[in-house]
Parts: C-alpha cells; structure tokens; sequence
C-alpha cells in the first residue's frame, strides 16, 4: 500500500497538478537536457550517485564504489524521472525543480530528488554541472 501512495505521488510530481499558471503548461519538463549528467545525494540512509545518458550510479556507505545499470528518463511537466533496476530492485528517481538542503552542509542545490529504491523512499538532493550547486566544494 505504501509503495503504491509513493508512485502516485511521484507521478503527481511529475505531471505538475497544480493550480494556476503551473497547471496550464503543456510542455515537457526541459531543464535538464539529456546529454547533462544528473548528480544526486542524500542521508540517513547516506547514498548518491550520478546519471550520465542510459546509465546510472548508485552508491553508499556499504557499497562506495557503487553500482552501474541502465535506467530509462521520463519527463513530466515538472521534473525528469529515471527508472531502472537495482540489483533485483525497482530504482525510480525524481528530480523535481526546487531549492534544496541536505541538512548536512552549508550546500544549497537547484533540485530535489525523490528515490524510491526497492520499495524505499528515500529524499536528497539534485545537480548538473549547468545548474551547479551553491556553497562549498568540499562540505
């Protein structure tokens, strides 16, 4: 039951629903381009990883090397998402536009990303090289 409340709202993200100016747009989510790599990061649990055309990288603590796999990119009116399989799992990653804090640094970023690995919904944050992040290198 919770994994499908999770899809829906992801979907709902993804498709805008909205009042307003926001509801109007007929367009497909464009601020990130297909050929930019998509960096994304989170804590508790602590992972990250980056998507780089059809292929993405997951890592964390257990795993820092982390795990290469195909994925497949979905926009919606207001986000990307990228969806794959993870070791056995579902891997289904939305990035949406959006101030965002990893809580752990002085960081801001552009984006938020909603991961929902194998049933998991875990929450971070986004970014591209064109759409960088604000704050310190090394946090």
């Amino acid at each position: 039951m919770r994994t499908a409340l999770v899809a829906c709202t992801i979907a709902a993200l993804l498709t805008g629903c909205q009042a307003g100016e926001e509801a109007a747009r007929s367009e497909a989510f464009d601020a990130i381009a297909a050929d930019e790599i998509v960096r994304f990061t989170g804590t508790e649990p602590f992972w990250n990883g980056s998507i780089e055309g059809g292929t993405a990288s997951y890592a964390t603590p257990e795993n820092p090397d982390g795990t290469r796999f195909a994925v497949e990119r979905f926009s919606g009116l207001n986000g990307a998402g990228y969806s794959g399989t993870l070791d056995g799992a579902t891997f289904d990653l939305t990035i949406t536009p959006g101030t965002c804090s990893d809580g752990m640094s002085d960081r801001s970023y552009p984006f938020t990303a909603t991961l929902l690995v194998g049933g998991e919904m875990r929450e971070g944050c986004a970014w591209t090289d064109r759409q960088p992040f604000s704050g310190p290198a090394t946090p």
